[in-house]
């Protein structure tokens, strides 16, 4: 078993176990927390697969930021643990499971098309561009350069 094997079974354990801790715990900021562990854990499969700019984004921003947000949104709207017993919406339980089963069925064939050979690694296309971070630029503000434009118009 190669170091990258050994870094994917950890971290991605690491990450599937905050998201389940996110899932079972009863109160909203350990449930956070448990994500932000999850989210840094995901981080590091992308250092791993020699990503660097998708790992300093997952970092800087999802962890960084956003959770952080959503920290400091829960505790100045201070959330009861009763509050989130009651089911609001009708159908929601239905909804919810139907969603399990969806993505348990997506899980699964993932799992399946991992199997198959010939896996074509990022050291090609690194190398092509000489990095990274350029090949994404290159893809960024070139061949997608419309969609980019129109993504940041509507974020802004």
């Amino acid at each position: 078993m190669t170091g990258e094997a050994v870094v994917f079974w950890v971290a991605g354990i690491f990450a599937v176990g905050g998201a389940v801790g996110m899932v079972v715990s009863r109160k909203a900021v350990n449930s956070a927390l448990w994500v932000a562990f999850a989210m840094i854990n995901i981080a590091v499969l992308y250092f791993s697969l020699q990503a660097p700019f998708l790992g300093t984004t997952q970092i800087v921003v999802y962890t960084g930021a956003v959770m952080m947000l959503f920290l400091f949104v829960l505790m100045i709207v201070g959330v009861d643990s009763s509050d989130s017993l009651l089911e609001t919406i009708r159908g929601q339980r239905a909804m919810g499971i139907t969603a399990v089963a969806a993505m348990s069925i997506l899980i699964l064939a993932g799992l399946a098309a991992a199997f198959e050979p010939a896996v074509i690694g990022l050291a090609d296309a690194n190398t092509a561009s000489g990095g990274n971070v350029q090949a994404l630029a290159k893809l960024i503000f070139g061949e997608y350069l419309l969609a980019f434009e129109v993504t940041s118009a509507l974020l802004i």
